[in-house]
């Protein structure tokens, strides 16, 4: 990949699982434009809905845009259940969880030159197959995903389809979204920033959060001064996280010796503030969880104790919302509740 100093870029996760239990969907498809989910699909609608204000213009400048999409991601999902139990077999595993999964998508640097599409495979939380736009043919990581390459490789009409599709057809439609999120893009939302805190019992520090919610756009810059200069020593941060209204939230942390509470500030910078933010921080309070509250809870499943983070799920709950974690074996992750795609998946088979 070029040197790029910033780009846009345009998505999909699909992941199906073996073993759906406690009602959790067995497939799931997301789409996301620069992070942000736009559409989803899982196997228990069996419709594709829009996840952002600005799809309503893409519909409705395309009418056929839902149910086209909706087919498409049917198609897929009874490919990736045909697909389990292919590579099921070929690894000669027994009934249990197991998990295949894709991401493929494009990126475009904001000088309009440098474009690139990938395609990645994986199961049970390895990469199984990546696609190479180069040469037009894949790539496979073990001896069971050989048989795959070897299917897919003869038939090149199919492979370069699946070039034209990553280097122009995503490319084509990346372009498009950008100019439907345009108008979205200029607006503005300010934070909401609170501080709450708790004393620690065993040593009386102080632990002091700072939260930031509602935000767009999602570029912010939140620190912890002490004396107005940059504090890190005993710091944590979260991570960055989409909101269903198409906002972001964000929290950091810090432990501190309540005897010096006064010297620190929670400082934020963003383009929807005047000016920026410096909260004080109040003498700690028993604690409370006000509905802005983010829980995470991460579910270790047993495959798990291998450390194969794509078997560990993270309920994710902002503002009291369930969202599914799914870690994926390249390092990406998408909300797979709330998981959202567009534009045609490949057809391919396993």
């Amino acid at each position: 990949r070029g040197p790029c100093a910033s780009s846009h870029s345009l998505k999909y996760f699909l992941t199906a699982i073996s073993d759906p239990s406690q009602g959790l969907p067995q497939f799931v498809a997301v789409g996301y434009m620069d992070g942000q989910a736009f559409v989803h699909y899982d196997s228990h609608s069996r419709r594709m809905k829009p996840r952002v204000s600005w799809m309503e213009k893409v519909e409705k400048d395309d009418p056929q845009y839902r149910d086209r999409n909706t087919r498409n991601f049917r198609g897929a999902e009874e490919q990736f259940r045909g697909n389990l139990e292919t590579l099921r077999n070929r690894y000669n595993q027994s009934e249990g969880f197991h998990t295949i999964q894709m991401l493929s998508g494009c990126e475009l640097c904001t000088d309009g030159k440098t474009k690139e599409g990938f395609e990645m495979h994986g199961y049970d939380g390895r990469t199984f197959l990546t696609f190479d736009t180069e040469t037009r043919t894949w790539v496979a990581l073990d001896l069971q995903a050989q048989i795959t390459k070897r299917k897919w490789d003869a038939d090149q009409g199919f492979n370069q389809r699946k070039k034209a599709y990553l280097e122009e057809i995503c490319i084509e439609w990346l372009g498009k979204y950008l100019s439907y999120e345009k108008e979205m893009l200029q607006r503005t939302e300010p934070p909401e920033v609170t501080v709450n805190s708790r004393t620690e019992a065993d040593d009386g520090m102080e632990t002091h959060v700072c939260r930031l919610d509602g935000f767009y756009p999602r570029e912010i810059d939140a620190s912890w001064r002490r004396d107005g200069e940059v504090w890190l020593e005993e710091t944590f941060h979260g991570f960055l996280v989409p909101n269903a209204d198409g906002t972001y939230h964000y929290w950091l942390s810090i432990r501190i010796d309540p005897k010096e509470r006064g010297r620190y500030r929670c400082h934020v910078e963003h383009d929807g503030l005047p000016e920026p933010l410096d909260l004080a921080l109040e003498a700690s309070a028993p604690p409370q969880f006000p509905a802005s509250t983010v829980y995470e809870v991460v579910v270790l499943f047993p495959q798990c104790a291998d450390l194969h983070m794509s078997h560990c799920i993270m309920l994710h709950i902002p503002r009291c919302s369930f969202c599914l974690w799914v870690f994926y074996p390249w390092g990406g992750q998408a909300c797979a509740s709330t998981i959202n795609p567009s534009i045609s998946p490949p057809s391919s088979q396993s």
